[in-house]
């Protein structure tokens, strides 16, 4: 070997024993000597167990091992310190070449949200020394950290008895399914790649919104709430002659006609269920979606957008993975699971034909469309309300407007408001009015289609009737037909 790598060998284990040494006459503890005093044996001759768990189910997590080290007197939580901490794994530490590498120290903390308006201290990253059912257990619980290649939580058990162990982790697992701060709330997924807290899941305070709030054909709304709350309300006469509970509803129409408010007063009603929110770059989450909602049921899975997924096979390129995944949370839930998967889509011609055409994946599918002219008086007396439109302008308003959409209605009204506010005037019907020839005028078409257009053949509908009847016997939809409509009250519309 090289005379100068041998040296720099020779130096570097001298500078690790000198820093070891420093470490224990800066009153440092080590941490094997307290494992040895706790589990009553050298804790290198124990196999550890290992149990990994969703990043977001941390603080689940620290509430049912808090419930252990309340039940024990004699429990206590430690951290550890030591540059090797966080790259180690408790097998490693308790081994023969890692045992100088971890030291007693405080424990990870970090404050996380519990509900939309609270937060709590919990562990991060602790080790539990407890007694369960007579026997000693040491129990390192640490967060997943990408930054050190960690991608997911992880219960690290150390124990004994093995049988112990088991029953451990199997009332462990039981706890985590059955009980959780996410029950009965309305969250949805953050994706953060990098995220080393709880924070990848975000909680929304549950919309207020009445059914006058909601816009639709007579009997429509009824037939969706049915669909998505009522089934479970008749759980066992259904599961007694065979029924399935879990279901699909399909929201579909042009952008901007309301299937997002639509979704959030499903959501506002449906108080005591778990809603769980996908859109966008978290629909790749459907899977652990799916997972959480069998556990935390009776809960609605939303999708928004999901032709982003499910688009048709013969229009992509190759495997679509998103699209299985949907496909597999949806048929992989037991009949019995109290779950409804409520998807949105602006292209229901480009949906998945296995998605929509077999059952027990979409069992109603409602049609959005534009608002007719009763629907766009009501619109306007909805979002008017505040300036308390004659009803000669409302008539003459829904008239003017043909065509538009939901959003249309409600920009119309806030632009009326911005134009009084600019004369520093009160909002008149004159205000609305002008507001209308506005936004109506030709050089506002630009903004008229970003609100959803002007009642120009929906590409959707174009679409599906160029396909024929595709689809046509499962959502009902063609250019002429309007099987329902909504508005959208104070949320952003889809």
């Amino acid at each position: 070997m090289d005379e100068q790598l041998t040296s720099f060998l020779k130096h570097f284990a001298t500078l690790s024993r000198l820093a070891n040494e420093s470490t224990e006459s800066n009153g440092g503890t080590p941490l094997m000597p307290v494992l040895t005093e706790h589990l009553g044996i050298d804790p290198g001759s124990m196999p550890v167990v290992v149990e990994p768990f969703a990043p977001h189910r941390m603080t689940d997590v620290a509430l049912i091992m808090e419930s252990h080290i309340q039940a024990d007197p004699r429990a206590q939580i430690l951290g550890l310190a030591g540059p090797q901490r966080h790259h180690m794994d408790l097998a490693d530490l308790i081994s023969v070449h890692g045992r100088h590498a971890a030291w007693v120290g405080e424990p990870d903390y970090e404050t996380v949200a519990v509900g939309p308006d609270a937060e709590r201290r919990v562990v991060s990253f602790g080790l539990y020394l407890f007694g369960y059912q007579e026997t000693a257990l040491a129990v390192l619980v640490r967060q997943a950290n990408q930054q050190y290649g960690r991608d997911r939580a992880t219960l690290e058990v150390l124990g004994m008895d093995a049988q112990t162990v088991d029953s451990f982790l199997k009332e462990f697992k039981a706890a985590l399914r059955e009980n959780s701060i996410f029950r009965g709330h309305v969250i949805s997924f953050t994706a953060n790649d990098y995220s080393s807290s709880v924070a990848g899941v975000t909680f929304h305070r549950r919309a207020s919104a009445s059914p006058a709030e909601v816009i639709l054909p007579e009997g429509t709304l009824t037939r969706i709430e049915a669909q998505v709350l009522g089934v479970g309300e008749h759980r066992e006469q259904l599961l007694a002659h065979g029924a399935h509970l879990k279901r699909g509803v399909l929201l579909y129409g042009p952008p901007g006609t309301g299937k997002t408010h639509t979704v959030r007063y499903l959501a506002s009603t449906a108080a005591k269920h778990t809603v769980i929110l996908l859109s966008g770059n978290t629909l790749s989450y459907v899977s652990e979606a799916a997972r959480m909602a069998r556990a935390l049921q009776p809960a609605i899975v939303v999708l928004e957008d999901c032709d982003l997924v499910a688009e048709d096979r013969s229009f992509g390129h190759g495997p679509q993975p998103l699209l299985f995944e949907l496909l597999d949370a949806m048929d992989g839930l037991d009949t019995d699971a109290d779950v409804a998967f409520l998807l949105t889509t602006n292209r229901v011609d480009l949906l998945e034909e296995a998605l929509v055409q077999r059952p027990g994946r979409i069992d109603l599918a409602v049609g959005v469309p534009r608002p007719d002219l009763p629907a766009r008086r009501s619109l306007l007396k909805l979002y008017g309300a505040e300036l308390s439109p004659s009803h000669e302008t409302i008539e003459e308003i829904a008239k003017l407007i043909e065509g538009t959409t939901a959003s249309f209605t409600k920009e119309l009204t806030r632009r009326a408001v911005l134009l009084a506010a600019m004369a520093n005037e009160t909002p008149t019907d004159e205000h609305l009015l002008a507001a209308t020839t506005e936004l109506m005028s030709d050089a506002a078409t630009l903004t008229r289609s970003l609100l959803g257009g002007t009642g120009e053949e929906d590409t959707a509908a174009s679409s599906a009737g160029e396909e024929g009847d595709r689809f046509g016997h499962v959502a009902g939809y063609s250019p002429g037909l309007a099987t329902g409509y909504s508005s959208s009250i104070g949320f952003e519309e889809d």
